[in-house]
């Protein structure tokens, strides 16, 4: 029996005015999975996150939660898709006057009922979480940016999400700390049962975390591979994925193998 399809994205086009940046994107992310969006720089990977959070209708198509269309939802219905969803963008987007637990504690104190200490106990769990138990007091100017970000998941996961997303979260951090969240996120999945979807371009993180993707290409203006990406690496046939994958050596060694080919035939 095949996996619930937690999102499922239908007929698909994303658009600037006239100006057309994905087209016919048809696909469903699985409940549990860590679903990565990839695809070089301008194929539209973080507005297509935009339409999934809910923050940017798109020009055609449905986003679905289960069962319900979210851009056809009346306000309600999609307010209440939203406090299931944690978000992680690029920057943790931390407010630099509010310690970590003021940060993490914000969603709490405006989404839900509970008393002070309640609302302590929960930020203390989450901050505990992803590694920063002892650092309830601190600003975000005053750790690194691996904990910034770090910080930034544990108030994604305030509200206890079925599902987060993330926007490219290894950039600017060195490749230690790139691994170690790569490592917490997949924690987070097994602990959590959460669906994850990510959006990145890091091929390290690509292989480690995702075990099933969909790729975005800017020249076609549509999704041209979908599957675990590295079942792709292994199997795809299309040179544009395979460029991406290898970060360009599997276009360097096509060319060699046709060079010695060509000059095999001159002999």
């Amino acid at each position: 029996m095949g996996k619930e399809a937690h999102i499922t994205v239908q007929d698909l086009t994303m658009a600037y005015g006239s100006f057309v940046i994905q087209r016919d994107l048809n696909f469903s992310i699985h409940r549990g999975d860590v679903f990565v969006i990839m695809g070089g720089s301008g194929c539209g990977k973080s507005t297509l996150l935009r339409h999934l959070v809910g923050l940017k209708p798109p020009s055609q198509g449905r986003v679905f939660y289960g069962e319900i269309s979210f851009w056809e939802a009346d306000p309600s219905e999609q307010d209440r898709i939203m406090r299931r969803i944690g978000i992680l963008y690029q920057s943790g987007a931390l407010w630099s006057s509010m310690t970590l637990a003021e940060n993490v504690a914000l969603p709490l104190k405006q989404y839900t009922s509970l008393t002070p200490p309640q609302i302590q106990e929960v930020v203390s769990l989450k901050l505990s979480l992803v590694g920063l138990s002892g650092f309830e007091e601190f600003y975000p100017s005053e750790i690194s940016g691996g904990m910034r970000k770090r910080a930034g998941l544990a108030r994604a996961m305030a509200m206890d999400p079925e599902i987060l997303f993330f926007d490219e979260p290894s950039a600017g951090l060195d490749p230690i700390s790139a691994r170690r969240l790569d490592d917490l996120i997949l924690d987070l999945r097994d602990s959590l049962g959460a669906t994850i979807v990510v959006v990145t371009h890091e091929l390290a993180s690509i292989f480690a975390i995702a075990n099933d993707s969909v790729f975005l290409d800017a020249t076609t203006k549509t999704m041209i591979a979908r599957g675990d990406p590295k079942q792709l690496l292994a199997e795809s046939k299309d040179p544009q994925v395979l460029d991406f994958l290898t970060r360009g050596e599997a276009g360097a060694q096509a060319e060699k193998s046709e060079m010695d080919r060509q000059g095999g035939e001159g002999l």
